[in-house]
């Protein structure tokens, strides 16, 4: 440099843009808890403060969960520390961000959603967003996983910089997949891991040109299952609502109008369509 760096504070919201949308970006909090913001004095402790500028509105986008539900196909979000962050004590509040555990209320992504308001959704808030630690294992070993099963580790074991480490993320990881291997449901299933960050920030490899919101540098993702091709490399590019991707094609769902832009902006720069995981795997028999 040739001098002294000029640091411009980064924010939660985007500049207008060219029609007159803001985007919330960074971590911006639920509105409903388990939230990085803390209830309101003397309000509803099952809310984050409304008036607090982190906390992000309640969202009414379609989601996966809005395609699944309309097809009628099983679903459930399990989150590690799930009951014990959303208890509304002040324990839970000392498990996000930090102690042992460190809860990331910013990873959930259903809680973000007025379908899974606390007071007048609560039923379907129940059925759909679980706790890993009472539930999931429980499930699993009864045959019991919802047809699409999301799992979110908490923060102390999700391999995430500052709040985990790789060795633990892999113990948990590799506990996780030999505890599904035992399930009824191993023969049908597919399990996907992958990652929100990775090291590519260094990536060598050209990021393809899409939207405004990516595909960014490359991270990983792993297709466990008996249905995984075996020695083979699969060279389709893929990102990671190439999972949505595969769930849609899989129950047949009407597609989610973020993914379709993605699609679209790729086509505009001459870049191939992502993938939906398909052509790792064999063809069930």
């Amino acid at each position: 440099l040739a001098g002294a760096p000029s640091l411009v504070r980064d924010g939660d919201l985007t500049p207008k843009d060219e029609r007159g949308m803001f985007h919330a970006i960074n971590t911006m909090q639920p509105a409903y808890q388990p939230s990085g913001v803390a209830a309101a004095a003397g309000g509803d402790p099952r809310y984050g403060n409304p008036a607090d500028p982190h906390t992000l509105p309640a969202q009414r986008a379609a989601t996966i969960a809005d395609r699944l539900d309309a097809k009628g196909v099983s679903w459930a979000w399990y989150a590690g520390a799930w009951n014990a962050a959303s208890a509304q004590t002040p324990a839970a509040r000392q498990i996000i961000y930090a102690g042992d555990v460190r809860f990331q209320p910013h990873h959930q992504p259903f809680n973000y959603y007025a379908a899974f308001d606390p007071a007048s959704h609560a039923d379907y808030r129940a059925a759909h967003l679980r706790d890993f630690d009472s539930q999931f294992l429980a499930d699993a070993a009864a045959g019991k996983l919802p047809a699409v099963s999301f799992y979110k580790p908490q923060g102390n074991l999700n391999q995430h910089p500052g709040s985990s480490t790789v060795a633990l993320g892999d113990a948990h990881l590799a506990s996780v997949v030999a505890a599904l291997e035992k399930s009824p449901q191993w023969p049908h299933m597919l399990v996907v891991v992958t990652y929100d960050e990775n090291g590519g920030f260094w990536d060598h490899v050209r990021v393809p040109k899409g939207d405004r919101w990516g595909p960014a540098t490359r991270v990983p993702a792993i297709i466990v299952s008996p249905l995984a091709k075996k020695g083979f490399v699969d060279k389709t590019p893929y990102d990671t609502a190439s999972i949505l991707r595969f769930i849609t094609r899989r129950w047949n769902l009407a597609p989610l109008p973020g993914v379709e832009a993605r699609d679209r902006a790729l086509a505009a720069n001459g870049e191939p369509p992502m993938g939906d995981l398909t052509a790792a795997l064999e063809a069930p028999r």
